[in-house]
This record gives C-alpha cells, sequence and structure tokens, in this order.
C-alpha cells in the first residue's frame, strides 16, 4: 500500500488533501511525505505513527535520534544504499534497522547475511534516512578511494599525490558535481565535498586539523566550530596537496605559512575562499573562509541596528571629513558594516577608495587595493598613496600601527572622509587603544567622528523555539529586573532545519558612540574607558547589552546569547 492511501485510511489525511498534495510533488519533485509536511497537512510525527501502526512496529525519529558512526559502520554503505536503510543501534546480536518498509523480506534477509545480526525493523522518515546514507557512507566511500589512492602511490614509489593538471582544468566546474564524476581523483572529490557542503550549510569557516593519530574537519557554523568528519590521518597530505593546487600555492613547501585564495562555482553560484596554511607539530592545519557573496546583504537597513544607532552612524559616515572606525572581534561582521556604509554612499559623484587586507568582495564603483606586506604595499603606503589620488572617501581595512593612525588622521585633516576598523572590546575602548598607539589626544578628538562597535549574536531557530522560564538570579546576572520582565523569552529544542543547535542564523548588536563635546573632553584628559562610555550613555547611545537585550524582547536571540556575547553595562 502506498503512503498516502495508508494515510488516507486512517484519517490522517483527506482525499482531497492527497490530490492536492500529489499535484504540488509533480511540481517540486519532492517525495511525498516531505510535501505533505511542507503543505502542512501533516506533521512528521503524525506521519511516522501512521506508518508504525500500518506496519505493527515502532518508528524512530533519526532528527533526534542519529545513529553512532561505530553502528553505521555496520552495514556496507552499498548495501544501505540500495535498500534505503540505516542502522539505529545494536545490542548483542541484534541490529536495529531503520526502513521505509519494514515488510521488505527481501531486504531483512539481505542484510541479515551480509552483517551476521539478528535484524529488528523500525519505521524512520525517509529523508531521514537519506541524509544519512548521504552525509555518511558517501563520504566514507570518498575517504576509501584516497586512502586507496594514497596507498597505490606508496606502492608504486611516487609518495606524493598530485593533481595539478586535473584541478587546472576543472577550475571552472561546479565542484558540487565533482563528487559524483567518475573523472574526478579522489583527493579533488573530497576537497569538492568538502566545500560544496560548507556552502550548502552557510558555513563561514571550515578548519582541518592533523593530530598525531588522526585528523578532524570542522564548520563554523553562526559562528560557533562544529565537528563534521574525522577522516584517517593518512588523508591530510593528499587532502593538503589538493587545496594548496586549488590556490596556487607551493606544494612543496611545508614549512613556511601560505595564503591563497581559490575561485570555484558551487551550486550555480561563484564562491570565493580565502586559503591559509599553518604548519604545526603533526601536518599542515588549513583553515578555509569562504565568502558567498550571494549570502551576504550589503544593506544598513537589514544588519540589525536600532533606529537610534543606525541614525547615529548614518550621521557620522554622511559627514564631509573626520574619522568613523568599527569595532569588534574578528568575525564579528566588521567588513559586512564597512562594506554596507561604502555601498550606501557610492556615488558617482564621489571618488571612493580603499585599501584592505584581504579584499572580500568586489563593490562596483569603487576603487579598491590589495595591501601585499611582503613586497612593502602596507596599509599605510597605500594611504599615502592614495592621497594623491583625489579621494573624496578612503576605507583602511585596519589601523594597527602608529603610522597608519597618523596617515589616516592627516587624511582627515585635509577634508576627506576616513573608514576604517580597530580591534577593541567596546567604543570607548578605541579611544584607550589610540592613545595606547601614540596618536595625541587632541588629534583623536578632533578628527574621530564616531566609533561603532559591533557583535554577532545566533538567532533561535524559528523552527523549534519554545518558550521557556529562567529563575530570578540567571536575569539578574543578564542585567534584567526580574519583575519587569514582561515578555516572552524562547529556546531552541533543536531540529534538522538547525541542526540540533536550537540556533539557525545571526543578527548584529550595535552600539554607536558619536564624538560630542563630552568625549572631547573626556578624550583630551585621557579617561578611562568607564568615564567615557558613560559619558556617551549619558549622550544617548544604546550599548551593546542594551541592543542584545531589544532583540532578547523581540524573541530574536536567547538569554545565553546575550550573556555570551555582551557584557552588564
Amino acid at each position: 500500500m502506498k503512503l498516502g492511501e495508508i494515510l488516507v485510511n486512517q484519517g490522517v489525511i483527506s482525499e482531497d488533501m492527497l490530490a492536492q498534495a500529489l499535484e504540488e510533488q509533480k511540481a517540486d519533485g519532492e517525495k511525498l511525505g516531505t510535501t505533505l509536511i511542507k503543505m502542512g497537512f501533516v506533521t512528521e510525527e503524525e506521519l511516522l505513527k501512521a506508518l508504525s501502526k500500518h506496519f505493527g512496529v515502532r518508528s524512530v525519529d533519526l532528527k533526534t535520534k542519529e545513529p553512532k558512526d561505530s553502528v553505521l559502520k555496520l552495514l556496507p554503505g552499498d548495501i544501505a544504499a540500495k535498500y534505503l536503510v540505516v542502522p539505529v543501534s545494536r545490542f548483542g546480536r541484534k541490529l536495529t534497522l531503520a526502513m521505509l518498509n519494514p515488510h521488505d523480506m527481501a531486504a531483512i534477509e539481505d542484510i541479515k547475511f551480509a552483517t551476521g545480526f539478528e535484524i529488528e525493523p523500525v519505521v524512520a522518515h525517509l529523508d531521514d534516512i537519506v541524509d544519512i546514507i548521504e552525509n555518511h557512507y558517501h563520504i566514507q566511500r570518498v575517504f576509501s578511494d584516497v586512502m586507496y589512492e594514497i596507498e597505490m602511490a606508496e606502492a608504486t614509489g611516487d609518495g606524493q599525490v598530485m593533481e595539478q593538471v586535473e584541478v587546472r582544468e576543472r577550475k571552472e566546474e561546479d565542484l558540487s558535481t565533482v563528487v559524483d564524476d567518475s573523472d574526478s581523483g579522489p583527493a579533488l572529490k573530497l576537497a569538492s565535498k568538502i566545500v560544496s557542503d560548507a556552502v550548502a550549510l552557510n558555513v563561514s569557516d571550515v578548519h582541518i586539523e592533523p593530530y598525531e593519530n588522526d585528523m578532524r574537519i570542522r564548520y563554523r557554523i553562526d559562528g560557533i566550530l562544529h565537528e563534521i568528519m574525522k577522516p584517517p590521518k593518512k588523508l591530510n597530505k593528499a587532502l593538503a596537496t589538493v587545496i594548496k593546487v586549488m590556490a596556487k600555492l607551493k606544494v612543496e613547501e611545508k614549512r613556511l605559512p601560505q595564503d591563497g585564495r581559490i575561485k570555484a562555482r558551487v551550486q550555480n553560484k561563484i564562491i570565493d575562499i580565502r586559503v591559509s596554511t599553518v604548519p604545526t607539530l603533526f601536518g599542515e592545519k588549513i583553515a578555509l573562509r569562504i565568502l558567498d557573496r550571494s549570502a551576504i546583504q550589503l544593506n544598513l537597513d537589514l544588519l540589525g541596528f536600532e533606529a537610534e544607532t543606525l541614525h547615529s552612524f548614518r550621521k557620522a559616515i554622511k559627514t564631509p571629513y573626520g574619522i568613523v572606525l568599527v569595532t569588534g572581534p574578528t568575525g564579528s561582521g566588521k567588513t559586512t558594516t564597512l562594506y554596507s556604509a561604502m555601498t550606501e554612499l557610492n556615488d558617482p559623484g564621489l571618488n571612493i577608495i580603499t585599501a584592505e587586507d584581504p579584499i572580500e568582495y568586489s563593490l562596483g564603483g569603487i576603487s579598491q587595493l590589495q595591501v601585499n606586506e611582503r613586497i612593502g604595499l602596507t596599509f599605510a603606503s597605500a594611504l599615502r598613496s592614495y592621497l594623491r589620488q583625489d579621494p573624496n572617501i578612503v576605507m583602511v581595512g585596519e589601523i594597527r600601527d602608529l603610522e597608519t593612525a597618523e596617515i589616516s588622521i592627516r587624511a582627515s585633516l585635509t577634508g576627506h572622509l576616513v573608514l576604517s576598523t580597530v580591534h577593541t572590546n567596546s567604543a570607548a575602548a578605541t579611544i584607550t587603544r589610540l592613545i595606547n598607539m601614540d596618536v595625541e589626544p587632541f588629534l583623536i578628538s578632533s578628527t574621530l567622528l564616531a566609533v561603532e562597535s559591533q557583535r554577532l549574536l545566533r538567532k533561535v531557530c524559528p523552527k523549534c523555539r519554545k518558550e521557556v522560564e529562567y529563575p530570578e538570579e540567571a536575569l539578574t546576572d543578564a542585567g534584567l529586573n526580574p519583575k519587569k520582565v514582561d515578555f516572552k523569552l524562547y529556546k531552541g529544542e533543536g531540529c534538522k532545519h538547525c541542526r540540533g543547535t536550537g540556533y539557525k542564523g545571526r543578527i548584529g548588536v550595535f552600539e554607536t558612540m558619536l564624538v560630542t563635546a563630552h568625549i572631547r573632553d573626556a578624550i583630551l584628559r585621557k579617561a578611562s574607558n568607564e568615564e567615557i562610555e558613560k559619558s556617551a550613555v549619558n549622550d544617548g547611545m544604546i550599548t551593546l547589552r542594551e541592543s542584545a537585550l531589544n532583540k532578547l524582547r523581540d524573541g530574536v536571540t536567547t538569554l545565553e546569547e546575550v550573556i555570551r556575547e555582551t557584557k552588564v553595562g
């Protein structure tokens, strides 16, 4: 009996619902169960319950009870793919097997013979079974192919696994198709699989890390690292080689750090990948920064600014001359904010130029220069040359030394607007940082227009968020008055949509400190961070913590994120 008939017979859906779903299924090409869930006609729980009742076996939700690798290894990947089954758990000689059709006795007998276990069939959602087969067995087959290539190379005396020619021929090909191409080398397949999966999951960074007895691959998703796979240690050399070839780095150089770029097409999108390699005790560690232009929104209105904070920031960047600084830790979205500001300011009547390291995205109508300190092209030297190019607005990637700071100040004093970043923890702390660089306080007070500080908070998953209550102590620690908390608080329970984390996506929180007369006076007196921040708050600045609490009140984030990313002001 087909799935639609089972659901209709049990009264879970009507004949009319089934007809609508079948029509929709023709258009979207999804499995019927997935289409019914998407249309809201049935929940996953109702679907599994109906199948369990029909087949007379228990059901298992593979989203919340994902099988361990040690259990998945008990069943060969080709058999799992052939019958669309995955092992869930093992107890003694009994192997629990998730299946779409637990009455498929031919499949059960084949698996019993192949594994030597007694089989207990259970029913599971087809999409979940397919996901596990693709995510586990497919990558394990790629691992095996690369290992075979390495062993063959060692047996023939060719110690290095090189794929330069193949990579160069394929440089414009969609990497997401390479994994299934029989003409692709195994190491290239593995690298392509890692990158294409990362793009699909909106990963910002990939870390490939070798250790003494193994290696691990981690993805940074919404600012948090997650271990995705642990390939055999022997794969590190092959993987490092193919990535270095793709990034046009020196394959034979393993003693020094190297930086490069890969431009690839993944899922019909052009992706820029920044590659960094560093030598470690057990091999080369590789970090990939994935820059997806289609996933970034260069619009100040969409970044998460409070209305008052955005008004202050816009007021500063639309001043014809002076310095506007953006600050925050690595990965807090400073470049996105600066690019959004330049996109808003971009006008045929203005000459906008940048000095960056690296250039993350190409901006039409703006002249961008890549800093290269190895050949003496520093931020300071680039800025010095740029001032002879008749600019209106100059963006300097980072002010990290006195020379760059002094040239930026000189540019602002001669009628230019300078945008840049500084690595500090708050807007007020930026003043102290500049003074520590030996910049004279009177120069800071006379040229600095504003400092904007920011963080990124993870957003609670909209698919699995549930209302929660916190003890009064937790609310007090977050700077809230428990008696005045008249809004709902949420947490994500974890689901397939958010990969069990409870979070999906990120949003910015911001504070913009305009340099008012009170702030100038505090700068000239070399006042403490606390005093400068107090003056800014008195002048109307919304702090990072207040901005984060506003996101909490709106149900966008969680109390844990507010505490993790901001301090009580």
